[in-house]
């Protein structure tokens, strides 16, 4: 569990925004979303190769030459 370490003086606005960054950069919600409900083991396997493949088309992509504008 990610603890956050804020002053009492500080404001309640800082002190929420603290805490979700910090919630947000542990993955903490992401994995709950994740969890809330069974994903079948073809599923996830269905989901985990799209996102293969489509970090694989957006590599290619950033490696390929823009095509000539003239």
């Amino acid at each position: 569990m990610p603890t956050v370490r804020v002053k009492e003086t500080s404001p309640s606005r800082w002190r929420c925004a603290a805490s979700s960054g910090t919630v947000e950069k542990t993955g903490l919600l992401t994995e709950l979303r994740a969890r809330e409900f069974y994903e079948k083991p073809t599923a996830y396997r269905k989901r985990k190769l799209a996102a293969a493949v489509k970090r694989h088309y957006k590599r290619l992509r950033s490696q390929t030459l823009p095509p000539k504008l003239y």
